[in-house]
């Protein structure tokens, strides 16, 4: 057995050990603490007890993610953000912790010494101590609830803003509109003491925001509009009528709030706007059942464990990670008997995560997400491209492997049927897809980013990574299930990958590379767009691939390794890492192969790092977050390393018997 077989087959043994009962994978997708800290907060409104056992693990959290300089950064590899630091050392006093203790003495000096002072703190910030009564309400700047009035018609309303962000604002509007403020006793004192004393003296410019944070600040537009709303604030509330509009504003606000909750299992889109949403029902009716249910499905966020504690998770990836999984067990073939069961039990998990019923309540503004899979389980009621088309791939990828899945228990073609028209709902004018909806937006509303902390959030768009997987998802519809559309369905197919096949094309960079958006970077978005490229029918030597081995072939390293950093997510440019790493080398080779019928020497010697740097266990070892979101949130899928280093060994070893092979016949 060659070493990159002998890798692959206790990668294999590694990833199979690791699955579930239900048949499928998730690994946590880490993030930062902010959530956590915000939960804490959440709690503190509502004046609910948080037990002994989950504060100390929560503390022990926060002293597992803290910064060396003694702050807390957005994400595992950053510097400390003032937001971050800010609201984990409130969470943190309000669990008793003094100032002075282990946890919170070196954030206290960092605090201090920050030049600019919580006066720059950004506006979610603000927001989060505006509800603990920390922090002056004339300084807060949110949008008010009136704006969820706006007809959709409207180039800025509501439902035309990325799903995520239009969650958020709708809970922040609700909760400043009624004007929620905790009362937190003797130690809400205390900390506006010691808040004050992190503060520096004097003006400082209302709209200034830390250079530790800030990523879009607030252009001219967008201060205008903040002073528009300031001086105009306390006389529009003596306008005749105007007491009404706020009325009917928050009740609408209110309804679309108790919809998200319900169509999400209580979940929320994700923690942070779920949090906000629990708060806003606790706020109009502590004990009601919507309320109590909402603050229980908070907790299907929770990861908890000694090592880590107890954190909430920006995301749940049970679709996600199994779909890769098993593409990275079936794709390559080589499947021997005694892994069938295992494999039966995926497929089995994974086609059972697709949404084949509508909530009994869909929240205004939403887009029909039946057909389609979530990134975690259908409970959660958002589907997204991506995740279908991955899931897709790798369900019919299964279709492939003689004798794995017996034609009666194949999902039937009603539900392929759906997941067709599901993707071909998310794509665009210009050929991309979107993730949970098409894009509704435009520029403007790109130009009014309140987030600071954020980019690329205000609006839907057209992805790479998503577009990619769209391609393959339909490609493999056409070639593995063709029965399972009729013919105007295939053509649309057929019609839709030559579109997103072209934007793929007019997307790629001057270097041969593509700009991810999901994960780091541009070795990332590249891997798809060649695996797409080639699934839609360009030959090895089109120029489009040709330049993208160019690029990959540019950026290995002398040891055979690929490290992309994730500095050039904030940048816009590749930007090497000191180290090779394991998921960049691993997604280098996986396009190389796919973008050569060679074994191109590049991505031999990938192959030969990546299975030099296997564990004993089978397992790869945690170098360096993956993923991202929104230019400046980087995220570490703890499976990553797992499946894609797996998944290109198997796809390698293939490749040099079919070489060995062809080379041998006469």
């Amino acid at each position: 057995m060659t070493g990159w077989a002998a890798a692959a087959a206790r990668g294999t043994e590694r990833l199979l050990a690791q699955q579930g009962t239900a048949g499928c994978w998730e690994g946590e997708v880490v993030w930062c603490p902010v959530i956590t800290a915000q939960v804490v907060l959440a709690y503190a409104v509502m004046r609910r007890p948080i037990p002994e056992d989950r504060r100390r693990l929560i503390l022990r959290h926060f002293a597992r993610t803290r910064r060396p300089d003694g702050g807390w950064g957005l994400h595992p590899e950053s510097h400390a953000y003032l937001f971050v630091t800010t609201l984990v050392y409130v969470a943190a006093r309000l669990l008793d912790e003094p100032p002075d203790g282990a946890l919170l003495h070196d954030a206290t000096v960092w605090l201090r010494r920050h030049k600019q002072g919580l006066g720059t703190l950004p506006s979610w910030g603000r927001f989060w101590l505006v509800l603990l009564g920390l922090y002056e309400r004339d300084r807060l700047t949110v949008c008010p609830a009136e704006f969820f009035l706006l007809p959709s018609s409207f180039p800025i309303a509501a439902d035309r803003l990325y799903c995520h962000t239009r969650a958020i604002y709708l809970g922040m509007a609700y909760l400043t509109g009624i004007r929620l403020q905790a009362d937190l006793g003797p130690l809400g004192e205390t900390l506006r003491q010691e808040l004050a004393s992190f503060t520096c003296p004097g003006h400082q410019p209302r709209y200034e925001i830390a250079a530790t944070d800030v990523y879009v600040p607030p252009g001219r537009g967008l201060r205008i509009t903040y002073e528009i709303m300031r001086r105009l604030g306390p006389v529009w509330h003596k306008v005749p009528g105007s007491a009404g509009l706020r009325r009917r504003a928050l009740a609408r606000c209110l309804s679309r709030i108790r919809a998200a909750q319900i169509g999400s299992a209580y979940q929320g889109l994700s923690p942070v706007n779920g949090l906000l949403n629990t708060l806003a029902l606790w706020a109009h009716d502590p004990n009601g059942d919507d309320t109590q249910a909402s603050i229980a499905g908070l907790e299907a966020w929770c990861w908890r464990d000694e090592a880590d504690g107890l954190r909430y998770a920006g995301a749940r990836s049970t679709s996600w990670d199994t779909a890769f999984a098993l593409q990275a067990l079936v794709e390559a073939g080589d499947i021997s008997l005694d892994q069938h069961p295992v494999l039966r039990r995926a497929y089995a998990g994974l086609a059972a995560l697709q949404l084949t019923t509508p909530s009994a309540v869909l929240e205004e503004g939403r887009q029909d997400p039946v057909g389609g899979w979530c990134f975690g389980e259908p409970a959660h009621g958002w589907t997204v491209s991506d995740c279908a088309a991955e899931a897709v791939s790798a369900l019919l990828l299964c279709h492939g492997v003689s004798h794995l899945i017996a034609p009666e228990d194949r999902m039937p073609a009603g539900r392929i049927t759906a997941a067709v028209g599901f993707l071909l709902a998310r794509q665009n004018d210009d050929g991309g897809f979107g993730t949970y909806e098409r894009r509704r937006g435009g520029p403007l509303l790109e130009r009014l980013n309140p987030s600071e902390m954020f980019g690329a959030c205000m609006t839907e768009r057209s992805y790479i990574e998503c577009s990619a997987s769209a391609i393959r998802a339909l490609h493999h519809i056409i070639v593995c299930a063709p029965t399972s559309v009729d013919p105007p369905m295939r053509v649309a197919c057929q019609q839709a990958i030559g579109r997103a096949r072209d934007f793929l094309l007019s997307s790629q960079r001057t270097d041969g590379a593509w700009a991810g958006f999901w994960g780091i970077n541009f070795i990332y978005a590249t891997g798809f767009a060649v695996a797409a490229l080639r699934d839609a029918g360009l030959p090895t030597d089109h120029p489009s691939i040709q330049h993208a081995v160019s690029f990959l072939c540019m950026t290995q390293r002398d040891d055979g390794s690929w490290g992309e950093h994730f500095s050039g997510c904030l940048t816009g440019s590749y930007v090497g890492n000191p180290t090779g790493l394991v998921i960049s080398t691993s997604w280098a080779v996986l396009a190389l192969l796919r973008a050569s019928a060679d074994l191109l020497p590049a991505a031999r010697r990938g192959l030969d790092w990546l299975a030099a740097r296997q564990q004993p266990d089978g397992d790869w070892p945690r170098d360096s977050v993956n993923g991202v979101f929104f230019g400046t949130a980087m995220l570490d899928y703890r499976l990553y390393n797992t499946y894609f280093p797996l998944w290109a060994l198997r796809l390698g070893n293939r490749r040099a018997l079919s070489v060995a092979v062809a080379r041998s016949e006469p």
